[in-house]
């Protein structure tokens, strides 16, 4: 092919790098933002058959959407009320032993007899004396360093407390404008092709809100069950233990199962559980997860758009590679969605032909 004008050609191609570049670097600067929005929007989605349910019992939208929000946060508002409490106890507790344990005279004397007889050919004094001096080196880059992380650690707990009260600021609005928001986007569809584009938005957004629903209700059902057998074994700290279940199970595919290794580990700690209550734990969890697997999920999500086992394996995978854990949880109704495009668009498009 003969170009007529180089220079336009390589011109016009410059210019297309360069926007391709700049809508790649606006992206990647505007990404937290982007998640907070695409966070809210997926739990606003989530919320919505409640927020119908409500409605259908004759409650005025802003009424349900009031009334859900409530709740939800009257829940988390619970939960964090029932565990911090009991960590701000055990922190307590671990630094009251650290701290009799450094104020305790005798506590150098009896570190030393104890590496004298596992170590009888160590030099302590030698070790103790280089030890001290690298100490006494660098003291300054040693205190630096904790201040920078205790500073870190700070301005990463207020990024989270901001991202949260914008995320739920954002969640509202979505909620309460989700029908105007539909229509505005409907709007944007030529005539001609709204119908269906209408049939299989309702449909997507009612799958990514009956799946959220569903892993939400699986969650608190393991929660529960998990409070009351953990009581009844008088595993420790049972309701923080309880909450751990909940949060897990919130994670499609690995979340039970995840949730399940820490509580029976944390059952296995000297001094807080025992091997029989880990024992015994885990069994429960085994038997737990074949009813869930094979009787509680299939109910609870027939509503969702079902998902074949490879495509729930790989779009976990690469949802929580590319957003972490929220790319791990959004993914499985992004390829509910997908499916839904693939079975009533591309396949009988094909079939046409």
């Amino acid at each position: 092919m003969k170009v007529q004008n180089p220079f336009r050609v390589a011109l016009v191609a410059t210019l297309g790098v360069g926007l391709g570049l700049l809508l790649i670097g606006s992206v990647q600067t505007l990404s937290t933002i982007l998640l907070y929005v695409g966070t809210a929007l997926f739990v606003s989605l989530g919320l919505e058959p409640v927020v119908a349910f409500l409605e259908r019992r004759r409650l005025p939208r802003w009424a349900a959407v009031l009334v859900t929000i409530v709740v939800i946060l009257a829940v988390f508002v619970g939960i964090i009320l029932l565990v911090v409490p009991v960590i701000v106890n055990q922190i307590t507790q671990l630094v009251g032993s650290i701290t009799a344990i450094a104020q305790d005279p005798n506590t150098l004397v009896n570190i030393r007899h104890w590496v004298e007889a596992t170590f009888p050919g160590l030099e302590i004094d030698q070790i103790y004396n280089t030890v001290q001096d690298w100490v006494l080196k660098n003291l300054g880059t040693i205190s630096g360093s904790i201040g920078q992380g205790v500073l870190r650690v700070g301005i990463a707990f207020l990024g989270g407390l901001t991202g949260a009260f914008i995320v739920l600021i954002l969640t509202i609005y979505f909620t309460a404008s989700i029908p105007s928001l539909k229509r505005a986007v409907y709007q944007l569809v030529p005539a001609s092709r709204r119908d269906r584009f209408v049939d299989l938005s309702e449909q997507i957004t009612d799958s990514v809100g009956y799946y959220v629903m569903g892993q939400v209700t699986l969650a608190a059902i393991n929660g529960i069950l998990s409070s009351i057998f953990l009581s009844i074994i008088n595993a420790p700290f049972p309701a923080v233990l309880a909450v751990i279940a909940f949060t897990f199970s919130l994670i499609p595919l690995v979340g039970t199962l995840t949730g399940s290794t820490i509580i029976v580990l944390i059952c296995l700690i000297p001094g807080l559980g025992s091997p029989t209550t880990a024992l015994v734990a885990a069994i429960y969890y085994l038997v737990y997860m074949q009813l869930e697997a094979y009787l509680i999920s299939p109910r609870i999500m027939s509503r969702a758009v079902s998902v074949p086992g490879g495509v729930v394996v790989i779009a976990a995978l690469a949802g929580g590679s590319l957003l972490g854990l929220l790319g791990a949880l959004i993914a499985i109704p992004v390829a509910a969605s997908i499916l839904i495009i693939y079975r009533q668009v591309i396949i009988p498009r094909q079939n046409e032909r």
